[in-house]
């Protein structure tokens, strides 16, 4: 069985809706997820704190599933 994984954004939920088939599936995609917040140049966090986006990759986390 392959392992599979999720990416768990700052506020502590995954940032997909389907985990990924691979850990280096989901460590690709982080700068894809990141570039969503160029806009307003942060991150904000369900408690209000910014992240700046260079900081951002830094404060996910990759974990397998189950």
């Amino acid at each position: 069985m392959t392992k599979k994984y999720n990416v768990i954004s700052p506020d502590g939920f995954p940032i997909t809706c389907e985990p990924f088939a691979s850990k280096k599936a989901a460590l690709e995609y982080i700068p894809l997820w990141c570039q969503q917040y160029e806009r307003q140049g942060y991150y904000s966090t369900s408690d209000l704190e910014r992240i700046p986006l260079e900081e951002l990759p830094y404060c996910l986390s990759v974990v397998p599933c189950g």
